[in-house]
């Protein structure tokens, strides 16, 4: 089940839906990462408010769109993680230390706002 991407302004929005497989984030990992560039994004929002688990591979592979994303010019931002998700990805020591995180989507747009305007993200 491939994850949907909106276009809004120059910004992609990624909505990654229950039971993607480890394929179809590589998958949307390599999507992104061509989109950035022929779409000329600035923004890169991955939404998993629908995910009740993130894995160590899903993780990883997050992490690799925001590097890869940022590499392309385009800065990433996770928005969404539910609290239980959070609390488990913390017992498990799996974190985001160097990506951008948000509540929700209108926050996501935000930072991503006050980054262009040279004010920083969150």
């Amino acid at each position: 089940m491939p994850a949907p991407i909106l276009k809004l302004g120059d910004h992609l929005i990624a909505s990654l839906q229950p039971g993607l497989t480890d394929t179809d984030l590589i998958d949307l990992r390599d999507e992104l990462a061509e989109l950035v560039g022929s779409s000329r994004t600035r923004g890169v929002i991955l939404d998993v408010s629908r995910l009740d688990v993130v894995d160590s591979f899903a993780a990883r592979t997050l992490h690799t769109i925001a590097g890869t994303t940022r590499m392309r010019g385009a800065e990433t931002v996770i928005v969404g993680i539910q609290p239980e998700v959070a609390f488990s990805m913390v017992q498990l020591g799996v974190t985001f230390d160097t990506v951008t995180t948000a509540l929700d989507l209108e926050e996501g747009l935000a930072v991503l706002q006050r980054s262009r305007n040279g004010e920083g993200g969150g």
